[in-house]
């Protein structure tokens, strides 16, 4: 569900938004920008985790890399 919101902006960032932006994607842009700086609550996060946890490549890819983590970078 969206909410409408009417915010404050200093002109100047508001005129580069403007120019970086297309005009219909002005909301998704400021939406993705906000969820990007918000931090995860931990229930989401853990849950995150475990999903990923599950996943047969990542498996695959930290065999690949166990190396490193045992013996630092290799010269």
């Amino acid at each position: 569900m969206s909410v409408r919101l009417n915010i404050t902006m200093d002109e100047d960032v508001y005129a580069r938004l403007k120019k970086a932006v297309p005009p219909k994607k002005l909301s998704a842009f400021i939406s993705g920008a906000v969820r990007a700086r918000l931090h995860l609550d931990a229930k989401t996060l853990d849950a995150t985790y475990r999903a990923a946890s599950k996943e047969r490549w990542r498996a695959g890819l930290a065999e690949d890399w166990k190396h490193l983590d045992d013996e630092g970078w290799p010269m």
